[in-house]
This record gives C-alpha cells, structure tokens and sequence, in this order.
C-alpha cells in the first residue's frame, strides 16, 4: 500500500481524485474547511498541510481501500514531474521508485525474451520522467541501471554507433555510477563497452580491455570468467587461435567450478567457432553439439547464435556447406522475426565469406 513521507498539495488532490469525491466531499470527509482543500488545489506542489492535517491524510489513505491506493498512484504517477502554480516540481516518491524498480525487473526478462518494444516502452516511461539533476542517490542508481539495460537493448538491436546507441548509453550509465561510487557496476560497464568494441571489429582494444577486466577484483567470478571467455573470442577472430583455444579453455573450466550451466554451455559454441577458425572442424562440430544440447536457454537470441555457429562450421567443409546454407536461412529467419540486426549482418558476412572462397 502507498504511504506518504510528506504531503503537499498535490497528493491531497490525487487522494481527493482517488476517492471520487468533489472538493466539498472531501473536506467533510477530512474534517477540514473547504476553503483548506481549495488551497491545496491551487497551490499543487507549492502547499504543504499542517502537522495535524498531515497526520489526518495519512489516516485517510491508510484506511483507503486496496482501488483506491491504486488509483492514487497511478494519478501520481501521471503528473510526472510539471512545474505547478507555485513553480516548484514533484519529486519521485516512494512507490515510483518501488513501480521503477519493477519496471527493471520486467525489462530484464523482456530482453531475455527479445521483446525489444515491451523493453524499450519501459525504460523510456521512466528515463524520460527525470533527468539525472533532479534525482537523489536512489534515483540516480535507477536511472543508471535504466540506462544500461537500454544499452543492452541497444546492443542487442544492433546499434552500437551514434548518439542513440550502445556505446552512449553505457557510456552514461558509467558516468553515473562512477559518480555514486559504485565500483562493481563501473566494471560491469566497462565490460559491456569491450563487447560494443568487439561487435565494432575493435579487436585488439577489445581484447586489450577484456584481459584486463579477467584480473579485476571489482567483478564477481563469473564476470571475470567472461571477460576471459571474451578475449578468446577477439583473438579468435583476429587469427591468434592457439592462444585463444587456451584462454577459452580456461574459462570453461571456471564456469564449472562455478556452477554457470548457461555460460558453459555459451563457451563451448565459442570454442567451437575458435577451433574452426584454425581449422579444426571435426572437434568444432563436437564442441557445437555440446553447445546445442546443453543450452540452459530457449531465447531467441542464443537460438540464433548456435544456429549461426552451427551453421558456419557445416559451411566449412565443402560436404556439408548446402546443409549449412539452410541453417543460416533458418537462423536469419528469427533473427528477422525478432529484429536481431546485428545477428543478420553476422549470418551475411558469413554467406558473403563462404561465396567468395567458393569462387
């Protein structure tokens, strides 16, 4: 149920709302003169009640019903924040950070769904309420928080350059935990601007980057374990395989120590792209077949990442390249279907590639 730290005239007319009373209703309701409740009316935000009166509001909305605690935050939380008569602005209260934090919690398994609209309608309900100015170390740590998983959207939809991308939002939401001295969340952004390097074919930076985070104390183990994982991948992809096979092999090893059945399962499809990169096919197909019946996910996006992987390695060898052909269609299918661009543009470099050593 909501409660109310310090009642102005803004709540007193959202109660007022809530309970469906007229100005004169309400007053008789309180106990208080109507002129009182017309003041709150004008003044908004800019008038505060009494002590006493205080303390009557709070007995009105504690003894409220549950509709019309419901009504009463929403109609609070559609005024957002305007200037009212005495030129002073709402703050957030306490629900909207409680429904904020909520909000966060759907993102997260919306992203994991890759219903990128659903995502995007609930970060930008609350990114553009306030700006990071006009909030507290509460606020600020939500709008940071919202600001990385809007990278993470970002990434996912494949935009990483520009003022609206990947790369900006993280860089922002760096910003802001570096300000409230929140050193693990700082490192946890670093990582992701490594990934929006790697994705930029920044290779040597990445894996520059990636290195250095596996020895960082500020990550949990399993984030180090992935930035180990990750520098892999980029020395993969730039033709420095022994070393990477190594390095990734690590990482595996670390997962299980750690219990991550979904990142292990992750590793191997990228150790078996690895050792198809140095032309080990055979123990590329049995990496990926660990990868594809261990998945410890049914996202969409990790679907299409083994399909692709998988796909990519049947391409390799000219005895299974039709079959990899039909893979990647089936591949590039979802990711069109849920809007993965940076999967599509993965799926036709690797036609592109594969035609061109045909020819």
């Amino acid at each position: 149920m909501a409660t109310v730290q310090q009642w102005s005239g803004l709540e007193a007319r959202a109660l007022r709302q809530a309970l469906r009373m007229s100005v004169r209703a309400f007053a008789g309701h309180l106990g208080v003169a109507v002129a009182t409740v017309s003041k709150w009316e004008r003044l908004g935000a800019g008038t505060q009640p009494r002590p006493d009166t205080q303390a009557i509001l709070d007995t009105a909305l504690a003894r409220s019903d549950a509709s019309v605690h419901l009504r009463f935050e929403t109609l609070l939380s559609e005024t957002g924040r305007p200037a009212d008569a005495g030129g002073l602005a709402a703050s957030p209260r306490m629900w909207d950070y409680e429904s904020w934090t909520d909000d966060l919690e759907r993102t997260v398994a919306a992203l994991s769904r890759q219903d990128f609209p659903f995502a995007s309608h609930l970060l930008h309900r609350w990114l553009a309420r306030w700006k990071p100015g006009e909030l507290d170390d509460k606020g600020l740590y939500l709008f940071a928080r919202s600001t990385a998983l809007l990278g993470d959207l970002q990434r996912d939809q494949g935009i990483i350059f520009g003022p609206l991308s990947a790369r900006r939002s993280y860089a922002g939401a760096r910003s802001i935990f570096t300000q409230l001295d929140i050193p693990r969340r700082v490192a946890q952004l670093d990582l992701s601007l490594a990934v929006v390097a790697e994705m930029s074919s920044e290779l040597d930076a990445a894996a520059h980057h990636y290195e250095t985070l596996a020895v960082d104390d500020r990550l949990s183990g399993r984030d180090r374990a992935r930035a180990r994982l990750w520098v892999g991948t980029a020395l993969s992809k730039h033709g420095h395989h022994d070393y990477a096979l190594r390095v990734m092999t690590a990482a595996i090893r670390e997962f299980d120590q750690l219990g991550e059945a979904e990142d292990w399962s992750v590793a191997h499809q990228k150790l078996a792209l690895a050792h198809r990169g140095a032309g080990e096919l055979t123990k590329a197909l049995q990496l990926i077949d660990i990868a594809r019946t261990t998945a410890a996910t049914d996202a969409p996006m990790q679907r299409v990442r083994l399909e692709t992987a998988y796909g990519h390695i049947l391409l390799s060898d000219p005895a299974t390249a039709n079959d990899g052909l039909i893979v990647l269609d089936h591949a590039a299918d979802a990711a069109t279907k849920y809007g993965l661009v940076h999967q599509l543009r993965s799926i036709e470099d690797i036609r592109q590639t594969a035609t061109k050593e045909r020819a």
